[in-house]
């Protein structure tokens, strides 16, 4: 494509999204209608609750990619990261001379643009991070804006246009475009960031961990001097990562030299109270709903990042209380017999054994059971087999699916599934090995017992399990 046509005029009013029902693309759509563009989009396999939703919002959806997609008069074509250059409307575009760019270049261009960005970065923790600092942000009354990639319970969005001065993205580090590999939060230049994690993933596009650091640390050089970074203190890889930093940073964590130290932790069924610590003095006591240690260290950036917008301890623990988290993030699905089924969105060998650490306590008498699907490019690879035989410590019962999508991946790279139960059972770990979701759920429905918990954890939507469980339950 002419790379002298990726680019916003400031008339545009009619865009095109291509590729519009994922997360964030739909988010996106929906901001720039309300901002009063005229928007279409199309996308493959069009199906709810996305299209549904859109529809409700009045952006005219059509199923699969075709150039007459493309309605006459169109200003801008935003291409998602799924679209591969040989799209049919990707060729549409060119071959007509329209503009076009990423959903990145997008969302700074219609809504970012004059707002101060505050930006969460890292390998695990961003969603919920993101989500836990627009809602204190607006539990404050500072009206922001935001864009996260889970759906947030107090707002039943993954979006928001605020009046505010802020705005709160989740940066990602996967690829842009087809005409943009470098990662989407490349494109930001934030007033506050915050680097939860930095490790190994996303086989598909980065070589090996050397790769993934090389990424973060244009990140956080990128960040402008008068900007500043809240950064983990418990990661040699960020340790790395802010050598060359230009901004302001504050470790964050339990670290005794950190500028924001965590003390007293209670991790109970219910949540979790602390203590925090700033530059030595006693900065506050607080409580939050959110669950575990690595949830711990999410809120203790939250809280970070918040005071240095001027927000007190108060405010900023008022808000901690009333956040009710975020869709599929240890969300209860329902209790049946005594059951109850929690999902999570858990699916690198990290964010498993964390989960799984984080929601023990709330098992109680009853037995935790795991049921894992490996379903992203990473997970269906062969580069964690070792590591997710070390993550399911905290459960007395685990079942493992095959991955659904195992033939997208090279023969000799494939994840296998019966490899894990077997080196599990080797531990003394009662596993199981299943080759579909519907006979998980028959196993479940004959072996759980009242007061068991069962958290699914997938990155997917794993045939729906939530709702067959309950119902056969």
């Amino acid at each position: 494509m002419d790379q002298g046509r990726n680019r916003i005029s400031d008339n545009v009013k009619k865009v095109h999204i291509t590729a519009v029902c994922g997360t964030g693309m739909g988010a996106l759509a929906c901001m720039l209608k309300e901002i009063g563009l005229e928007v279409t989009g199309s996308d493959h396999k069009v199906y709810p609750p996305m299209s549904t939703f859109l529809a409700e919002k009045g952006i005219r959806l059509r199923d699969g990619f075709n150039a007459r997609n493309i309605p006459e008069n169109t200003d801008l074509v935003i291409l998602g990261n799924a679209v591969s250059k040989d799209n049919p409307e990707a060729l549409a575009a060119d071959r007509r001379g329209l503009c076009y760019c990423s959903m990145p270049q997008a969302l700074n261009h219609f809504v970012a643009r004059g707002k101060k960005i505050l930006l969460v970065a890292g390998t695990h923790g961003k969603t919920t991070t993101a989500s836990l600092a627009a809602w204190v942000l607006y539990h404050a009354g500072l009206d922001p804006s935001f864009m996260i990639g889970g759906i947030l319970q107090n707002f039943s969005s993954n979006y928001r246009l605020g009046k505010g001065p802020y705005i709160v993205i989740e940066g990602d580090e996967y690829d842009t475009a087809f005409f943009d590999k470098g990662p989407k939060f490349m494109h930001y230049r934030p007033h506050v960031a915050t680097l939860t994690s930095v490790e190994f993933d996303h086989a598909d596009i980065f070589r090996d961990l050397d790769h993934v650091r090389e990424i973060f640390t244009g990140f956080v050089t990128g960040i402008p001097a008068s900007g500043t970074l809240m950064a983990f203190d418990n990661d040699r890889n960020i340790d790395q990562v802010i050598g060359q930093a230009a901004c302001t940073i504050e470790r964050y964590g339990n670290a005794p030299d950190s500028c924001w130290r965590l003390e007293n932790a209670l991790f109970q069924a219910k949540g979790t109270s602390f203590r925090l610590y700033k530059e030595r003095e006693r900065f506050g006591d607080f409580e939050t709903r959110l669950m575990g240690a690595h949830n711990l260290s999410n809120t203790a950036a939250v809280i970070a990042m918040a005071h240095h917008l001027g927000l007190s301890s108060d405010t900023i623990q008022n808000a901690l209380i009333s956040f009710k988290g975020v869709k599929r993030r240890q969300e209860i699905r329902g209790t049946k017999r005594g059951i109850t089924v929690l999902d999570d969105f858990a699916h690198h060998p990290t964010a498993v054994r964390e989960t799984l650490k984080a929601v023990k306590p709330a098992a109680g008498k009853g037995r935790l059971i795991a049921v894992f699907e490996p379903r992203t490019n990473s997970s269906m690879r062969d580069v964690f087999q070792s590591d997710y035989a070390r993550s399911f410590d905290n459960a007395d019962l685990i079942c493992i699916r095959q991955p659904p999508l195992l033939e997208k991946i090279p023969e000799g790279q494939r994840f296998s599934s019966e490899k894990l139960v077997a080196d599990l059972t080797q531990q003394g770990k009662e596993a199981h090995y299943f080759p579909d979701t519907d006979t998980i759920v028959d196993f479940l429905a004959r072996e759980s017992q009242s007061g068991d918990l069962v958290l699914v954890m997938s990155n997917g939507g794993f045939d729906n399990i939530h709702v067959k469980l309950l119902k056969t339950l």
